[in-house]
């Protein structure tokens, strides 16, 4: 009995390592970039975080455990920046240099993919705000594929795809798509560092 336990644990790293290379390879195949996409820290089109900005009616209810809907726009909590807005699921929520605080988003196609809109649902016209979020600096605009994107004191509000839990910032002061993105904070400053 002992000899054939000896040959199981044998086994197991053998499978896993062939299951690990098969994994490395499936993942080397399809990460790259036929685009050719520049090494300006622009991430590839697909996440594995869930989509947030669906516009289905069933995205607009808040869940049976009571969970905040995907676009409503909450506070949260990030080290060495304090206090930033965050979406229903908890993630950092972006704002684009470039769109000047002009209430119009600039970030389209490659942007668009890489920094995902922060979108109403169609049918939904009110954005929910969570406790510490100053309702009257809610807005939306108007995008040009007819969607309607959340707005905090006049700036569209974006995700980042590299972002994969809530209390990450790893889009913070990055130069990509053509301008700086930074967190805004609830009274609706825009931190820079």
């Amino acid at each position: 009995m002992a000899k054939g336990d000896g040959v199981r644990r044998r086994g197991v790293p053998v499978v896993l390592g062939v299951a690990a290379a098969a994994l490395l390879t499936a993942c080397s195949s399809s990460s790259g970039s036929s685009s050719g996409t520049p090494t300006t820290g622009q991430p590839a089109a697909s996440s594995t975080r869930p989509s947030t900005t669906s516009t289905t009616a069933a995205s607009a209810v808040t869940t049976s455990s009571g969970a905040a809907p995907v676009y409503q726009v909450n506070t949260g909590t990030v080290p060495a920046l304090g206090t930033v807005l965050v979406d229903g699921q908890g993630f950092t929520l972006y704002v684009f240099a470039p769109d000047k605080q002009s209430g119009a988003s600039t970030c389209y196609g490659e942007c668009a993919q890489a920094w995902p809109p922060l979108l109403l649902p169609s049918g939904v016209s009110r954005v929910p705000a969570g406790p510490g979020v100053n309702a009257s600096l809610l807005g939306t605009t108007k995008r040009h594929d007819g969607t309607v994107q959340v707005t905090y004191d006049k700036w569209p509000l974006y995700l980042w795809v590299v972002d994969s839990a809530p209390g990450q910032a790893t889009g913070q002061n990055v130069n990509n798509s053509g301008g700086k993105w930074y967190v805004i904070t609830p009274e609706g400053k825009v931190i820079t560092k």
